[in-house]
């Protein structure tokens, strides 16, 4: 979407379409799966448990550390990851009022 239309959304809206888009991908999900497991990781140790290559697993964290789903903080030569829980609750957070909408509807759809 370009920014220009962006701009008809709220800032609340647009947060959280970039939260979800960071999270609308298998390996992201993975990588959020793989980290929640351990608590936190080395970028390296992801290489193991995924079968993505080293540069492409970079890129994902990226993307997750970019709307900042995921942490990170430089021990020596690597980068400790780990989730940020208050992104995590904001997703969480959403869905539950959907679902708490959609449980207040009487009438079904369609």
């Amino acid at each position: 979407m370009g920014i220009s239309k962006s701009d008809f959304f709220s800032p609340e809206q647009n947060h959280m379409s970039a939260l979800c888009k960071a999270v609308g991908h298998p390996a992201r999900i993975a990588i959020i799966e793989h980290l929640l497991s351990v608590d936190s990781c080395i970028c390296g140790d992801l290489v193991d448990h995924l079968p993505l290559a080293q540069a492409t697993i970079s890129q994902h964290l990226k993307e997750l550390k970019s709307v900042g789903i995921i942490t990170g903080s430089i021990e020596g030569n690597s980068i400790c990851y780990c989730i940020d829980r208050e992104k995590m609750m904001e997703l969480s957070t959403y869905f539950e009022n959907i679902s708490k909408s959609l449980e207040k509807k009487t009438d079904s759809c369609c």
